[in-house]
């Protein structure tokens, strides 16, 4: 019998090369990012450390994640990690167990900052979280449930995001990615495709899958430095408690105010600089040091270490009337 021949077309050749060609660029790119991520993997790995801590008598006690910045041992990590330990121990990317010390924490950023006493330490670079850009490559590094040195990857989801730590007290300028994090995970580097740590891995939520957040690195060295030289982060503190309220439109418009919230006081600690300063329980407060406030969290963001023993003018509305008064912040009560 004759065998039949098929004939191919110009159109099948090109379709054929386009494929070909498709599945090329497919396959470098998958290249490119498997090396992206193995390179920053490699990189920051060695300066990645488990945590494990013990409070008073407790034999389980917890676990998280740190990094080494430095060659002489300090290691960046979450507050709720360590916060509270009697006893800290160290687990390097070699092996080696050490004893750590506490230098100082800070519930208000959920940072803090560890110091192991061992030879040959690596140390990971400190990026830079203002040149970060939403959709460029972030890689997790930590100890999920112990099991240590797991490597996620996902993307810059958000910058610029708010997130409330355990103390309450509202963070600004977080990252949320969604390179998957999980109980262990804390106090581990967020790092770009360089190895350079932008972020502190700090929460999910939960039920919620792909929403992770990480302290920018940027507040966590300002918040470093200061627990290095001071052992605690120093923040002003007027003594109120107080909830949000919107104002009467009527009032705003009448004084012209910046906000159509503020701040009611619904209460006055004896002895402090608030009762001091003659606030009483049912006024509002509008303006501090001439910022509009229009809530808690911005009451929180202006009292800073540079307002404490600084006479700071404040106005309020109590009744109908504006009143201005002058408040001298005190340093805030560390937290125990």
């Amino acid at each position: 019998m004759p065998r039949s021949i098929r004939l191919v077309s110009n159109n099948d050749f090109n379709t054929a090369a386009r494929t070909s060609i498709s599945d090329d660029r497919e396959a470098l790119l998958l290249d490119a990012y498997s090396h992206a991520v193995t390179g920053a993997a490699d990189a920051v790995s060695p300066a990645v450390v488990y945590i494990e801590v013990r409070h008073g008598q407790d034999a389980n006690g917890g676990s998280g994640s740190g990094f080494v910045f430095t060659p002489d041992g300090y290691i960046l990590t979450n507050s709720h990690v360590v916060h509270g330990a009697t006893r800290i121990n160290v687990t390097l990317a070699d092996g080696r167990r050490v004893t750590a010390e506490p230098v100082g924490d800070d519930p208000d950023t959920d940072l803090a900052v560890i110091r192991i006493g061992a030879p040959g330490l690596s140390a990971a670079l400190l990026g830079d979280s203002q040149a970060i850009r939403v959709g460029q490559l972030a890689i997790a590094i930590g100890n999920p449930y112990g099991f240590q040195y797991t490597v996620t990857a996902g993307v810059v989801s958000a910058l610029g995001r708010s997130l409330r730590t355990n103390s309450g007290r509202l963070v600004d300028n977080v990252i949320q990615t969604d390179a998957a994090l999980n109980p262990g995970n804390s106090g581990g580097p967020l790092v770009n495709s360089r190895g350079d740590v932008i972020g502190v891995n700090t929460a999910i939520i939960l039920p919620a899958q792909g929403i992770c957040f990480a302290i920018a690195i940027n507040t966590a060295k300002l918040v470093a430095g200061h627990l290095i030289k001071d052992g605690k982060i120093s923040r002003g503190y007027i003594g109120i408690a107080g909830h949000n309220v919107v104002l009467p439109r009527r009032m705003v418009r009448f004084y012209r105010f910046a906000k159509d919230s503020a701040v009611r006081i619904a209460g006055v600690e004896a002895n402090s600089p608030a009762q001091q300063a003659g606030i009483h329980e049912g006024d509002v407060m509008v303006e501090f040091d001439g910022t509009a406030i229009a809530g808690i969290d911005d009451l929180q963001r202006v009292l800073t270490a540079e307002k404490i023993g600084a006479k700071i003018p404040i106005t309020l509305i109590r009744g109908t009337e504006k009143v201005s008064l002058e408040i001298t912040p005190a340093e805030a009560p560390r937290r125990q």
